[in-house]
């Protein structure tokens, strides 16, 4: 049987955009080998420059992106069959993946989003618009990364019904107050400590604010339960003004405190919120520490079930992020063995 050829393009191209090229190319022989198919990076861009190949490109190609070869319409001439953006997110606009997803979507091209803004702002048109022309859309990378939220709910707790979730989903905010507590440093201490490590933003207020919390945990609640939230439906609040007295009184009560969005179900519908919790040492949440995330999941069937992530980033997205792929490669598999 003549192996299948699929051609990837990634829109978006910073530090994520690059470790899922490269630890895409480094897995070409697993994708022949597992699922029968030569995958071809054919085309990768950022915002203003990029670079296509028809026979695919290499790793020592990704280096010399050439200007004015970008946006949707240079990835439709590539004849990409699967797009992966993984641009930066702006969940107020929706840009500058949006742009790019819709055009797959439109186009029946199977879509991996590593970005949250365009699914949190434009979320139902797009799952309309991949249900209308076939296509599938994974999101593994937005909705936490290697911390598994929606798989868990798709595929460990199929046939539950959920009934509650927390997360520490944002790692720069766990880390800082981590930070806070353990070794008694200030919130503006913290965070200059987390930029100079390289995993704060230069603008930290998506963080410190509560925003990406607040947009993973739509994701998994439109995307994973099919609920139908805005960011309207939720209140928000982040960590910015926490202070000393507060974290000595915590240390006090023998309590930790983590930022955490939750989602509870009531009488077939959810609420949804993002706030400082504190809990107790015997609670698992206590003991996520620095970086990692959490969620916990409270199921009708199946009780409670906790995950806990760790990986390194960026490559623990790019790893999220090509999950997805091999999602996909299973199920077009399926589908080409049943035509």
């Amino acid at each position: 049987m003549q192996m299948r050829t699929v051609r990837v393009a990634i829109a978006g191209f910073g530090g994520v955009g690059r470790a899922t090229a490269c630890l895409l190319l480094s897995r070409r022989a697993r994708y022949r080998q597992v699922y029968g198919v030569d995958i071809r990076l054919v085309a990768a861009c950022g915002s203003r420059a990029g670079l296509s190949d028809d026979r695919g490109l290499g790793e020592d190609q990704l280096g010399a992106l050439e200007d004015g070869l970008s946006g949707p319409a240079f990835i439709e001439a590539s004849g990409a069959d699967l797009l992966i953006e993984a641009g930066p997110s702006d969940f107020r606009t929706g840009g500058p993946g949006l742009g790019y997803i819709r055009s797959a979507l439109s186009a029946g091209r199977d879509t991996i989003v590593v970005s949250k803004g365009a699914l949190v702002h434009s979320g139902i048109e797009l799952r309309q618009l991949a249900r209308r022309s076939g296509a599938l859309l994974k999101l593994s990378g937005a909705a936490a990364a290697a911390l598994p939220t929606i798989d868990l709910v798709d595929h460990s707790l199929k046939g539950c019904t959920v009934l509650k979730v927390e997360g520490i989903l944002n790692a720069t905010t766990n880390y800082l107050l981590d930070a806070m507590m353990t070794r008694g440093i200030g919130f503006d201490a913290a965070l200059r400590e987390a930029q100079l490590g390289g995993f704060a933003e230069t603008d930290p207020r998506n963080d410190t604010e509560g925003w990406d919390t607040a947009c993973k945990l739509l994701i998994l609640a439109n995307f994973g339960l099919d609920a139908d939230l805005t960011m309207n439906d939720l209140t928000v609040e982040g960590i910015q003004s926490v202070s000393g007295e507060r974290i000595e009184a915590w240390r006090r009560e023998g309590l930790v405190p983590k930022l955490v969005g939750s989602l509870t179900r009531a009488d077939g519908t959810f609420s949804a919120a993002v706030g400082i919790k504190a809990y107790p040492l015997s609670d698992p949440f206590a003991n996520i520490r620095g970086k990692d995330k959490a969620i916990r999941i409270v199921t009708d069937a199946m009780g409670e079930t906790i995950a806990i992530g760790s990986g390194k980033e960026p490559l623990a997205t790019a790893a999220a992020a090509l999950k997805d792929l091999e999602h996909v490669l299973t199920a077009r598999a399926a589908a080409h063995l049943s035509e």
